[in-house]
């Protein structure tokens, strides 16, 4: 077994620190439930969180106080509506202010791959008749040096912690993700270390599925066994989206008192009410 197998509690706290820089990527699916509760639990604080569409668990975090910063693409709960610890944060600086940066979805999948392929920026075409650029000074408009094309310039995306869930991993340390995948892999090379929680842990992996994709265990910092770690969004092959907790979330989210219940459920007993 590899020594990159661990506990959650461990991964956890032998990787985040005050102040990191976190990725915690699953584009509606794999979502790291599970590792997102266990930073609540562990009282980290002044983090920067990315993320290509923060929902549930950074409404979460930010209301925790956990979060200084957050760069993203859209941000609110899935079918549902807003998130409104996040937006407390934003208009009213509560419980902390947060600053955030903001980008589309394509700025943000190519500063991971940038990040990935570990440059400092990421060029690509966009932003046509938008004003995005105007209020977010980490945007540059730039010229092509060979053609003069009006192009776009984004920061590279290089955390200091990804977070992923994934179905599987091998012994030896080796994950298996499939299913709808969005920047899992490309989170992942661009962070200076990485956990991954997984369903299951097998003796060797056998890629079948859609989408298959594989992290050799160099990529990987730690690995970790938590069944149902991605809930309640869902993971392909193992589990369906409990939409019922999304919708309850509304009435929590908007409630300080509320959320302050559920925050307490999950520091007392490990999940929230």
């Amino acid at each position: 077994m590899s020594k990159k197998i661990q506990t959650l509690q461990e991964a956890i706290s032998n990787y985040l620190f005050d102040g990191a820089t976190v990725a915690m990527e699953g584009f509606t699916h794999l979502i790291p439930f599970a590792a997102g509760h266990e930073i609540i639990r562990q009282g980290f604080k002044d983090l920067e969180l990315i993320r290509m569409t923060p929902d549930m668990i950074y409404d979460q975090l930010i209301g925790a106080g956990c979060v200084r910063k957050l760069r993203f693409s859209w941000g609110g709960n899935p079918g549902v509506g807003s998130l409104f610890r996040l937006r407390e944060a934003i208009e009213k600086g509560y419980p902390q202010p947060m600053e955030v940066d903001e980008h589309s979805h394509a700025a943000m999948a190519a500063a991971y791959a940038a990040g990935a392929s570990n440059m400092p920026c990421a060029i690509f075409k966009g932003y046509y008749g938008a004003d995005l650029a105007k209020v977010n000074p980490s945007i540059k408009i730039i010229s092509c040096p060979f053609t003069g094309e009006r192009l776009v310039s984004v920061p590279a995306i290089r955390p200091d912690v990804t977070i992923i869930h994934a179905q599987k991993a091998s012994k030896k340390g080796d994950v298996y993700l499939e299913g709808i995948v969005g920047v899992q892999k490309e989170a992942v090379l661009a962070a200076r270390a990485a956990i991954v929680t997984v369903e299951e842990i097998v003796d060797e992996l056998q890629p079948s599925g859609p989408n298959a994709v594989i992290l050799p265990s160099w990529t990987v910092s730690a690995v970790v066994h938590v069944p149902g770690g991605a809930k309640p969004s869902y993971a392909h092959g193992y589990y369906s989206r409990d939409n019922k907790a999304y919708i309850a979330w509304e009435e929590i989210s908007r409630d300080r008192e509320k959320f302050a219940e559920w925050l307490n459920a999950l520091k007392s007993n490990g999940h929230g009410i």
